[in-house]
């Protein structure tokens, strides 16, 4: 009787390694902000989170200026907010989420360097699906067959795809993602050989936010225990669009610290009133750590306006910071 074979065990996968998790690092609000599903203002807004609240940071943006946080109402308990909002104490590391080289399944991105609209085709002929701001990130999916137009996920568009202009955004591993061709399909992957074309810059005017001296874009209370700094990033234009803005602060000291940065023009007209009264303000584009005297439990009103200009639209971004004095 010959001896029966015997069995072969199964392979047993080997589990795949854990997946290293980050460990969130602490911050506060500043003033009252949204939170996005996606760090862009054409994102849904999941919730608002209020001045002086504590959060849960797990990561940035490729460039910075938006920041993953711990949030309940989120998808997977996570959601998006401006970076200049939120205080973290000095030397707080803060890994990058986002982008081909530290997470390759999510794609490529591109951060906006300027208000743009986006489109339903690679070309200004094309309808326009909405608008994107400056710092807004979005995810790339392809791009025309000379380089100079990128199609990016918006979800107004057909099938959650829209098209931006190359020239106006930030953008690294372009030559990874698709070539789309005009019939919509994938013709390749490789990067593009043909020359592309310098596209002429079509200048938007500003959205109008629709603030006052009464309401005020960015308002905050400065307090001894509580909050110290405002930082507000705006943008303004001429003639048409919005072309002011008023940022309020009332003061617990006698001094503050103001500075006031701009991209474009640095020909800002800045303006400061005091409980209704105007006062005497030389800041100018450029000035850093300016010491204002101020008088604590007054109204402080600072009323930012673009120059005006006859010939086209002249848009300008800014970004005014103001520091409590010791």
């Amino acid at each position: 009787m010959s001896a029966s074979p015997s069995p072969v065990p199964s392979e047993t996968p080997i589990p795949p390694p854990p997946q290293p998790t980050r460990t969130p690092v602490e911050g506060t609000i500043s003033t009252q902000i949204n939170v996005r599903a996606q760090p862009s203002t054409a994102s849904n807004v999941l919730g608002i989170i209020p001045a002086n609240t504590k959060v849960q940071i797990l990561g940035k943006d490729p460039g910075g200026n938006w920041l993953q946080i711990l949030f309940p109402q989120g998808v997977d308990g996570k959601g998006w907010v401006t970076a200049q909002y939120v205080l973290m104490a000095p030397g707080t590391e803060v890994a990058v989420i986002g982008g081909g080289e530290t997470n390759p399944n999510r794609g490529n991105v591109a951060i906006v360097q300027q208000q743009i609209n986006v489109r339903s085709g690679p070309g200004t002929e094309f309808n326009s699906l909405g608008t994107l701001n400056a710092q807004d990130v979005v995810n790339l999916t392809g791009k025309d067959t000379n380089g100079a137009w990128l199609q990016i996920e918006f979800a107004p568009g057909q099938n959650g795809r829209g098209w931006v202009n190359a020239e106006f955004v930030q953008a690294k591993g372009v030559e990874n993602v698709p070539i789309i061709s005009d019939a919509g399909e994938i013709v390749g992957t490789g990067t593009p050989t043909s020359i592309p074309f310098t596209p002429t810059a079509t200048v938007l005017p500003a959205w109008r936010d629709g603030d006052s001296q009464a309401n005020p874009i960015a308002s905050v209370i400065f307090e001894p225990l509580g909050t110290h700094t405002l930082i507000y990033s705006g943008d303004i234009s001429a003639p048409s669009g919005d072309s002011q803005d008023w940022v309020q602060f009332i003061p617990y000291g006698k001094d503050v610290l103001t500075s006031l940065e701009c991209i474009g023009n640095t020909n800002l007209q800045v303006n400061l009133l005091e409980n209704g009264q105007p006062l005497t303000f030389p800041l100018a584009c450029g000035d850093l750590m300016k010491r204002l005297v101020v008088k604590a439990g007054s109204v402080y009103k600072i009323h930012i306006q673009a120059p005006q200009f006859s010939g086209g639209v002249q848009y300008f971004q800014y970004t005014i910071t103001i520091t409590a004095g010791p």
